[in-house]
């Protein structure tokens, strides 16, 4: 009988054995769900502008020229204009600004769009402003300002404030 018994669990524990490699495991299939989505953005063309004062120094009654620089920021390929106004002096016009002085004295001045002197930089678009295309860098553009020979004013500190403007 323990013959019989040994075979028995022997026989149990092959049967066992077997079952467990002939069961069947479970199918591990990876399922993928997917999908889509859309992504965008609006680039608006943007401009900053900036300027370094114009200090002509003494003015001793012989043309005096100075410079001063005006920095424009623009989105790329945005197309733009820059205009520079009369200035704060009562009758100053864009071809012949005024700065003011003691007791109300002017001193006419000028300011111009290229180093000859010979284009005037004013305020009306595409005709006496500087254009330019922006690079999204900030771009450097010289303002030359000169004061004529032989104004013989009422010594003194003269001052003008000149807004520049960038259109685009």
């Amino acid at each position: 009988m323990k013959f019989f018994n040994s075979l028995k669990l022997s026989l149990a524990a092959s049967i066992a054995v077997l079952s467990l490699g002939l069961a069947s495991t479970p199918a591990s299939a990876t399922t993928n769900v997917t999908t889509t989505f859309g992504v965008s953005a609006t680039v608006q063309s943007t401009c900053l502008i900036s300027a370094t004062a114009l200090a002509f120094g003494t003015y001793t009654g012989v043309v005096d020229n100075a410079t001063s620089t005006v920095s424009v920021t623009c989105t790329n390929t945005t197309p733009y204009n820059v205009s520079l106004n009369a200035g704060t002096a009562s009758g100053a016009t864009v071809t012949t600004r005024q700065m003011t002085g003691p007791s109300s004295a002017l001193l006419n001045y000028a300011l111009y769009s290229n180093s000859g002197m010979t284009t005037n930089w004013g305020n009306t678009i595409g005709t006496n402003t500087v254009t330019g295309t922006g690079n999204g860098s900030s771009q450097a553009i010289t303002v030359y300002g000169q004061i004529p020979a032989s104004q013989y004013v009422t010594p003194g500190s003269y001052a003008d404030t000149i807004t520049a403007t960038v259109t685009y």
